[in-house]
């Protein structure tokens, strides 16, 4: 029988799960280090419209699709454009701190990844919005889209000049699509299942969400991704105990032939 050693040794390396008191006061520090960091840049109007119109035009010069495209499917029908105004403001932050939860009880060693590939997204994200600052295109007159929350609800957001919790001129890069995104990712390296792929139809969903409501533009989950891309090349996944091959167990003694005729004389 195999010793308890044995079996220990027989297994990888695994990371003690992080102090859980420790990790809540670093999630809700971080967190709220980027809404106030996001309020910093709430006032910039004039440069956010302006930016804004810059985003539209080289949209259409890189021959884009147009986002009213999408937003024409979710007209067809008021359930299906208020389900996706639900989609958008419910799923997006729930998602992500389930993800972190599940990564915490089953997969330490990739929630601290996972955590960690957040923050960098996050906070080059926050730099994004403090230097560019970005008016969604339900704002701008010029794209000829429909505030969908506003018309059909529910919404999140309220005027902006009284909107003091959120900064409504932070679209690029979008969030929303970014952890979307990481939450596939995640999932799809902490497990082994053949069907995890589908994990991205998440972040597919959410991308036609985002704009289809005229929250985002393409190029703000393109710019999520680009950023995205750039932490996972900084932070690569831990690897993952499938990843290491076990040892073969040792051969037991077998025991020699014997070759003594039946008979012989001694």
């Amino acid at each position: 029988m195999t010793s308890r050693n044995e079996a220990a040794a027989a297994e990888p390396d695994r990371p003690a799960r992080p102090a859980l008191v420790r990790e809540l006061l670093l999630v809700a520090g971080l967190f709220l280090v980027y809404k106030v960091g996001r309020r910093l840049a709430a006032d910039h109007t004039g440069e956010a419209f302006r930016d804004a119109h810059h985003v539209w035009h080289l949209e259409r010069a890189l021959h884009l699709p147009g986002e009213g495209l999408v937003q024409s499917l979710l007209l067809h029908g008021d359930t299906l454009v208020r389900v996706a105004n639900t989609y958008y403001a419910t799923v997006h932050f729930p998602a992500t701190v389930g993800l972190l939860v599940w990564l915490y009880l089953r997969r330490p060693a990739h929630y601290v990844w996972t955590r960690r590939v957040l923050a960098v997204l996050t906070a080059a994200a926050l730099v994004l919005h403090l230097t560019f600052p970005l008016a969604p295109p339900r704002m701008l007159a010029d794209t000829g889209l429909v505030d969908t929350a506003h018309v059909y609800g529910p919404s999140v957001y309220g005027p902006p000049r009284t909107d003091h919790l959120s900064n409504q001129f932070a679209a690029m890069p979008s969030l929303h699509f970014g952890w979307a995104l990481m939450v596939a990712i995640g999932l799809i390296v902490a497990t082994r299942s053949r069907w995890r792929w589908l994990w991205l139809l998440h972040p597919l969903l959410t991308l036609l969400v985002i704009v289809g409501t005229a929250n985002h533009y393409w190029l703000d989950a393109i710019a999520a991704t680009a950023l995205l891309g750039l932490a996972l090349l900084v932070l690569p996944p831990p690897r993952t105990a499938a990843a290491v091959p076990a040892p073969r167990p040792a051969a037991e003694p077998v025991p020699a032939e014997d070759h003594t005729l039946v008979g012989a004389a001694g």
